[in-house]
């Protein structure tokens, strides 16, 4: 079995968003259309369906602006990045250590034979 890749994301993650507006938008705005259309008569198929398409896709437009910009201020979904664990290596390596370990836990020298 092959191993799943995995992506790093710089900035809004587009996928995230886009899922996030579809679940938004059911789970708002078909009720938020089911409602509506009880204030108007609607009498056959078409016209209940002119009436979910004019009424869904205002929701669906407001929901996707709302997701987006909601990602971009809060970095949702973006992979995980700016954690503590994406921290850890980048600290390690700018952690100011000269790279001389010793075996015994003494501290390292400067290459003169004198200690820091």
């Amino acid at each position: 079995m092959q191993p799943v890749e995995r992506a790093e994301y710089e900035g809004v993650d587009y996928a995230w968003v886009m899922q996030t507006t579809f679940v938004v938008t059911i789970l708002v705005g078909a009720p938020a259309a089911a409602l509506l259309s009880t204030l108007v008569t609607l009498e056959s198929w078409g016209a209940r369906a002119a009436f979910a398409v004019r009424v869904g896709a205002p929701i669906w437009f407001v929901t996707a602006v709302a997701v987006a910009l909601y990602a971009k201020r809060a970095e949702a979904g973006d992979g995980g990045a700016g954690t503590d664990d994406d921290a850890a290596p980048d600290e390690e390596a700018d952690s100011g250590d000269d790279g001389d370990p010793t075996e015994d836990g003494e501290p390292s020298t400067n290459g003169s034979g004198k200690r820091d």
